[in-house]
């Protein structure tokens, strides 16, 4: 797979990792704890490294052996962020899962929608992907936001799924399949023609995350 050249829309990039963004990836990193702390995968095992030359070294590794696609997200060129495409699994399954962060002073700016977008079809149309999930904590609203922005559907909650902040958490799982954005999602999004509540999330998955009140 080759996902070197960036992707961009607007003032808006994604592009391959590369071992000299450790240094503003962890600058990012570490100024913006209280706001991406809560949202951070962890290990049950103990404390996980904030090295980013280490992280980034490994990442690297896990993208030539094909099980991952790391980026680095831009915005008007400067370092705002990252999205992971991992868990990639070709042959019958041919899926792959979507993770991320932006820093907070980036927020509010459609960068992770559009991001989302960019490596989503990247991995439809250049990897040749079928399937492309994004689980989502229940209580991360900016997330949901974000799959409800770009159509993906809504696949059920699974129940304490990943290691986040220091417990197994639930999560909400969406996806979207190639042949449901045959333009791309960039698109489909761009031009407003998301259906509407592929992302709703039914009252009782609600309430079984402890969003809603059980009666």
């Amino acid at each position: 797979m080759d996902a070197t050249a960036p992707r961009h829309h607007g003032p808006v990039a994604i592009r391959l990792v590369r071992p000299r963004d450790a240094r503003p990836l962890q600058t990012e990193l570490l100024t913006n704890r209280s706001w991406l702390q809560r949202w951070e995968a962890t290990s049950p095992d103990g404390p996980v490294s904030l090295d980013m030359r280490l992280g980034i070294r490994r990442l690297l590794q896990q993208y030539r052996d094909g099980a991952s696609v790391p980026f680095v997200v831009e915005y008007d060129g400067e370092v705002a962020g990252q999205l992971n495409v991992w868990g990639i699994a070709r042959g019958s399954l041919s899926s792959a899962t979507i993770g991320y962060w932006v820093s907070e002073r980036f927020a509010g700016r459609g960068i992770t929608p559009t991001a989302v977008a960019l490596a989503t079809d990247l991995c439809f149309q250049e990897l040749r992907i079928h399937r492309m999930e994004i689980c989502i904590r229940p209580e991360n609203r900016a997330s949901l936001r974000v799959v409800e922005k770009l159509g993906f559907r809504y696949e059920g909650l699974r129940r304490r799924y990943i290691h986040i902040d220091g417990d197994w958490r639930d999560h909400f799982a969406f996806a979207l399949l190639a042949e449901d954005v045959p333009r791309g999602v960039l698109a489909r999004w761009v031009e407003g023609a998301v259906p509407p509540g592929s992302a709703a999330v039914p009252l009782a998955d609600r309430r079984a995350a402890g969003l809603e009140p059980s009666t």
